[in-house]
């Protein structure tokens, strides 16, 4: 049986962070994942993911990704990887109506707010300006757009594989392709069983996206799975979509919840102009049970549902597409405080489609609370809010994230 101070259960996005900046503090650490991180099983695979610097999903957003991206940077001297790549954020929306994204209503002019609460450099454009500076997009004329030259993306593959590394390299022990059968608590820490091993440690990081309504058991049954599907798809003149001439877009298009899509430039050694939707609907199985494959008519109802018509010689070639889960609690936002009733288990997800970009600052947050300190930063992605009063968290207040 082996031991550590900190097990970190799931390697992705948050896991990978988390062990990283734990083993960097000093502490011993076992990171567990039934697969073999990078890999295209869960929620942090398909080569790209958005960053924006100014978040319209809150305020309490902005100061994690801003970190994200220095930790990134820092992580990019270390290793001598790209990991972000900053070629501009742009998001459209109908310049009437409130329009929503991530169940938060006037996304546009959110994230216009958060810029200037925080000193974002930014731009409000309106069509014709939009239209000028990115001939790529066919505009209706009522647009309105938020433009900010610090957003772009990040490589998901790229970080995880640099973070496991780098965790590694500061002394912890990574255990992959074992898969978790149950963990419990002891008099001092607590022990987790896999498949292959036992082992224990003072605290425990559940931080396993989709698999965590089944591993954190009754204290996130609230958390839903939502499949969603990304597609690459073929330009004539790929050149106009490259990341020196195109950024990333998120454009709201109509005032439905699903009436946006989004998409990214053709970034090296890539083919094809990536774009997706977010399905609301949620899926009935595990994950474990995702159907990972994509079918033809799914990408050709994204193309003609919010591609045709929009991005110009972008045509209805799919060369590839691929599958991923979103773990989405009722209100959009994050989970990330101490277990109800086991206060030396952190839980660390669902990150409900947006967790990303602020990734890498919240295992530098978690690493900060195993080791006994506090950050405000999490205080509103507890796990109360979303417990009714008869199941209001049982640990003490003290103990709570704060």
């Amino acid at each position: 049986m082996s031991t550590a101070d900190v097990i970190v259960i799931g390697l992705g996005a948050m896991g990978s962070a988390a062990a990283f900046q734990l083993a960097k503090s000093g502490q011993r650490v076992i990171g567990i994942d039934r697969h073999a991180p990078p890999h295209d099983q869960g929620s942090s695979h398909g080569e790209t993911r958005i960053s924006r610097q100014a978040i319209g999903e809150g305020a309490a957003y902005v100061p994690l990704v801003l970190r994200s991206h220095e930790i990134w940077r820092e992580i990019e001297e270390e290793t001598r990887q790209s990991l972000l790549l900053t070629c501009g954020a742009l998001v459209l929306s109908p310049r009437q109506g409130a329009a929503a994204h991530h169940g938060k209503s006037d996304f546009l002019l959110q994230t216009a707010a958060s810029a200037e609460a925080f000193g974002i450099q930014h731009e409000l454009l309106d069509a014709a300006e939009v239209g000028a500076r990115y001939p790529q997009l066919r505009l209706r004329g009522d647009e309105i757009g938020y433009f900010e030259p610090g957003g772009g993306l990040v490589f998901p593959e790229r970080c995880i594989e640099a973070q496991i590394a780098l965790a590694k390299r500061h002394g912890a022990q990574i255990r992959t392709g074992e898969r978790v059968l149950e963990w419990t608590s002891t008099a001092h820490g607590v022990r987790v069983r896999t498949d292959l091993d036992v082992y224990e440690a003072d605290q425990l990081v559940l931080a396993a996206g989709a698999w965590m309504p089944g591993i954190a058991g009754p204290a996130l049954t609230c958390l839903a799975l939502q499949r969603q599907t990304l597609h690459w798809f073929e330009a004539e003149e790929p050149e106009q979509y490259q990341a020196d001439r195109f950024p990333v877009f998120i454009w709201i298009h109509g005032s439905g919840p699903e009436d946006l899509f989004y998409g990214f430039p053709i970034v090296p050694g890539s083919q094809g102009v990536k774009v997706a939707r977010e399905t609301t609907r949620f899926m009935s199985a595990t994950a474990d049970g995702l159907d990972r494959v994509v079918a033809e008519s799914e990408s050709q109802a994204m193309f003609d549902g919010h591609v045709a018509g929009r991005l110009k010689r972008v045509r209805s070639t799919c060369l590839r597409a691929a599958a991923c889960i979103y773990t989405v609690t009722p209100d959009n936002d994050f989970v990330i405080d101490r277990h109800p009733e086991q206060p030396r288990v952190l839980l660390v997800s669902a990150c409900s489609g947006h967790g990303f970009k602020h990734s890498a600052a919240i295992g530098e947050a978690i690493a900060q609370i195993a080791r006994g300190g506090q950050t405000s930063g999490l205080a509103s992605f507890g796990l109360g809010r979303l417990l009714g009063a008869g199941g209001q968290s049982q640990v003490p207040q003290q103990d709570r994230i704060q």
